[in-house]
């Protein structure tokens, strides 16, 4: 007999499901028994799909009193071609066994299309909201984002890494960093892997992590996060900040057919557009303030407002087409030290941020490699350059022009799904008032 686990990947467990004939046999939870007189149909939920199986006392060796929703099961059946069917095919049980039963009934009904809850009862549930295959289709493609990312990456000669999250300091500095009692010493979780990745292009030249980035501020808006996945990558030998872009192009393109090849169907379910890249506009910070002055309102001082973000976007579908638009040439002041200055005005710095649909959800530069202009930069901004003896060996020991980028993993997905919170994005949030679950 046929043996399926419902963990094996999708189109894999399904065909061998499909052809299994009248071995077919399934382990997975009663998503939803729906009673349609004659016979039922016993909807079955497993790790990677959904699947139809009819039940009719005419020919089934059990009964399906006592089992309700929730229930753990393996069934066994004739795998039997039904084009209605979501899959193409369906199975008619010719028995099942129990293999665990629930203790309570679901406070909701997880079963429907539309969850219909608000953020936070969907978030206080998160264990449970997931299980409903709309709000669980959009973390597999959150995975296809980061495996498509992690692709690119390594077919362009990028080498994983895998950077301390306990610091000594923090990359960006300021207040927003959350301070730990380490052994007596103080430490800090880390708001970027940005220190370690310029210290791995010493090493491999061109490095990429995926990992947790943690920040302490007290923002607790749809776009905000305390504990969001960052997607890094740094790069040596560049000719200037616009390699990093060109290369952020290239990886959003092949990201999103990347998508678009392992999530076909929870794409549909969401009506995803994904969106297509010819090349992406860029205005320097200065002409963003001038096209958000045009359209009759009043820009940021030093940085983009959301509403500013928003508005540009929408200029930038309007004139060019495109849901993606690069600002550079932020000022040098409100970036970090180790942004490199514009040689020909050291006003503004070589760091950019890229908006999709309406976010900012990435922000990227040249850094500075040349160990004297380091600490000149360290100094002008009243930072020590004692306290950062072991980043700055990288400088004082030689290295190359490079340069890089941080993308928020759960904006990204927010933006792409067109969620309205970035909490939705992420399984688990942590923002200024949520531990739990």
């Amino acid at each position: 007999m046929t043996f399926i686990e419902g963990s094996v990947e999708q189109p894999v467990a399904l065909q061998a499901l499909r052809q299994a004939g009248k071995n077919a046999r399934v382990k997975g939870f009663v998503h939803n028994i729906r009673d349609m007189g004659e016979f039922s149909f016993l909807i079955l939920r497993t790790g990677g799909y959904m699947l139809q199986c009819v039940y009719n006392p005419a020919y089934s060796k059990t009964t399906l009193e006592g089992l309700r929703e929730g229930a753990c099961i393996e069934l066994w059946g004739e795998a039997v071609d039904e084009p209605r069917a979501q899959n193409g095919f369906e199975v008619h049980i010719d028995g099942f066994t129990v293999i665990s039963s629930p203790a309570a009934e679901y406070p909701f009904a997880i079963n429907k299309k539309y969850l219909n809850l608000n953020i936070d009862t969907n978030l206080d549930y998160r264990p449970l909201t997931l299980r409903n295959p709309r709000q669980r289709a959009i973390f597999k493609v959150q995975e296809a984002v980061a495996d498509g990312f992690a692709d690119f990456m390594r077919q362009n000669g990028f080498t994983q890494v895998h950077t301390p999250k306990i610091v000594s300091a923090g990359a960006e500095g300021g207040a927003n960093i959350f301070k730990l009692d380490y052994f007596d010493t103080k430490a800090y979780l880390n708001q970027s892997p940005q220190f370690y990745k310029q210290m791995m292009v010493g090493v491999f030249d061109r490095v990429f992590e995926i990992a947790p980035v943690f920040r302490a501020e007290k923002h607790h808006t749809s776009r905000h996060l305390n504990e969001y996945v960052g997607l890094d990558f740094e790069m040596g030998f560049i000719s200037g900040m616009e390699d990093v872009m060109a290369v952020e192009t290239a990886m959003l393109t092949h990201l999103f057919a990347y998508v678009a090849e392992h999530c076909p169907e929870e794409l549909a379910m969401w009506k995803v557009q994904i969106p297509v890249i010819d090349k992406i506009p860029t205005v320097t910070f200065m002409q963003a303030r001038e096209i958000i002055e045009k359209l009759g309102r009043k820009p940021g001082k030093w940085d983009l407002e959301p509403d500013d973000e928003v508005a540009l976007c929408d200029y930038a579908k309007k004139e060019f087409g495109s849901d993606f638009v690069f600002i550079t040439h932020f000022p040098a002041a409100k970036r970090p030290f180790y942004a490199k200055d514009d040689p020909t005005d050291e006003r503004f710095a070589l760091s950019f941020d890229l908006l999709f649909r309406g976010l900012e959800i990435t922000t990227g530069g040249q850094r500075i490699h040349d160990y004297n202009e380091q600490i000149a930069k360290m100094r002008r901004m009243g930072l020590d350059p004692e306290d950062f003896s072991s980043y700055l060996m990288i400088h004082k020991y030689g290295m190359p022009p490079h340069g890089g980028l941080g993308i928020g993993l759960e904006r990204l997905v927010m933006k792409l799904m067109e969620l309205k919170n970035v909490r939705e994005a992420s399984l688990f949030p942590r923002d200024t008032g949520r531990l739990l679950p």
